[in-house]
């Protein structure tokens, strides 16, 4: 609630504003009960009574106020009860230039403290309307945020401060800046809420989406709505329906469907797909989960993995999970029970019931392990190797193998410890066309 006049007629008339404090101050004679709610401060003169009676009413609360120093305990009471039932009966505006409005908690703590060019109160709406507000807002009686907008509203009873137009709020803490055209403060729920048209920005991150919940005890963002967020270093890009922001850890967490571009030269060089994505801006590693995709330009390939970690300084992806790589040029798939593989290098390395596929399908390699060299489509290959071609149509198997699947050109070795190379011609008529996992 807004501070209490000094003045009960006063109090009365204006709803409890405390304006008459600023302009009158107390009776030096026989001051009347000090409520000491410094809510709100106004350093204004009254430019407007909207309503002729609202004008005699105040004229007749100050006549009551110096006279009351004289008159009968009793006869007083008697009047202000009189008026204060004439007062409740007017439904009167108060205009004021120059404002400065503040709300605190039963403990005294402020809550928000706004500047105003110009400001209407409304004694039936208890709504104060604002003008050009500029303010800071508080939690725990320290500054949080400073705000400002074109015009907005600061409500008597909810707690609560709308400001719209050219928003812009600063986190004091973090540096971040947000942008809209709509503000909502509601400190009691700790939560401050920006939407339409919605921009923001730190050192590390820009955003843009429909609305923006900062939590400031919980130290988090959630933005919704069509939420693009493009990280400085390294140059990336996330788009999704919804992505929390953990700005002091220096994360983003999005639990929605989300691509995530790699930019070099303004270009998209690596493009990635999850139903879930973690991007930690200090270590620099972004962690797919469920339905992950990663495609790569250099080299050309399409990684699908169910838990995927994209280490972009190194360049690394690691799958603790099934992966599947295709290369999108040679036409070759290799699967794995796990993957990881360096993309400068362009060498993968899987592990675990590795098959290999090559074009059409016309050659199959099944081995423990795998070594991929990208850059010329080569192989090598260790643990129970069998390879598997259809034209000709003969099987191989050995401890090793080295080759190429695109070309057909497999070599498979002995181990030098008893391994032996087995190799298996079948007659035409047992053609057919190759399993793969």
């Amino acid at each position: 609630m807004f501070l209490i006049s000094q003045l009960p007629i006063i109090n009365a008339l204006f709803g409890q504003l405390p304006i008459i404090n600023a302009l009158f101050g107390q009776c030096p004679v026989c001051p009347m009960p000090n409520y000491r709610l410094p809510m709100i401060n106004l350093k204004s003169q009254i430019t407007n009574f909207q309503s002729p009676k609202s004008m005699s009413l105040l004229l007749a609360a100050m006549i009551l106020g110096i006279n009351a120093c004289a008159a009968p305990q009793e006869t007083q009471k008697n009047k202000l009860a009189e008026d204060i039932k004439t007062a409740q009966q007017s439904n009167s505006t108060l205009t004021l230039n120059k404002v400065t409005l503040e709300q605190a908690n039963e403990k005294g703590e402020t809550f928000w403290k706004v500047k105003s060019k110009n400001a209407v109160y409304s004694k039936d709406q208890k709504i104060v309307n604002v003008q050009k507000p500029v303010g800071k807002l508080f939690q725990d009686g320290k500054e949080i945020y400073d705000i400002q907008g074109e015009t907005g509203q600061v409500f008597q009873e909810g707690n609560q401060v709308f400001l719209k137009g050219n928003i812009v709020a600063t986190d004091l803490k973090n540096g971040v800046v947000l942008r809209g055209n709509e503000l909502e403060w509601r400190p009691k729920e700790d939560v401050l809420v920006v939407r339409n048209n919605l921009t923001g920005q730190n050192k590390q991150v820009t955003v843009s989406a429909k609305e923006a919940r900062i939590f400031s005890r919980a130290k988090r963002m959630e933005l919704f709505g069509s939420v693009v967020a493009n990280v400085k270093d390294p140059i990336l890009q996330l788009r999704t329906e919804h992505l929390v922001w953990f700005v002091e850890q220096q994360k983003v967490h999005s639990d929605q469907p989300t691509q995530l571009d790699r930019y070099k030269d303004k270009k998209v060089t690596d493009s990635g797909f999850a139903d879930k994505v973690d991007v930690d801006l200090k270590t620099k590693i972004a962690t797919l989960t469920q339905n992950a995709q990663l495609m790569p330009s250099d080299p050309p390939l399409q990684i699908e993995s169910s838990l995927m970690s994209w280490n972009f300084p190194a360049q690394y992806v690691i799958s603790p999970g099934h992966v599947k790589i295709f290369h999108r040029v040679e036409k070759v798939t290799m699967t794995g029970d796990t993957g990881r593989g360096d993309l400068d290098k362009k060498i993968f390395y899987l592990t675990g019931n590795v098959v290999g596929i090559g074009e059409k399908r016309e050659s199959q390699l099944n081995t423990d392990r795998v070594t991929w060299y990208l850059s010329n489509q080569t192989f090598d290959a260790e643990g129970n190797v069998v390879y598997k071609q259809l034209n000709p149509v003969f099987n191989l198997t050995g401890p090793r193998a080295a080759g190429e699947l695109k070309n057909q050109t497999v070599i498979v070795k002995g181990d030098g410890a008893g391994g032996q190379v087995v190799t298996e011609f079948v007659p035409d008529e047992n053609k057919g066309i190759l399993d793969s996992r």
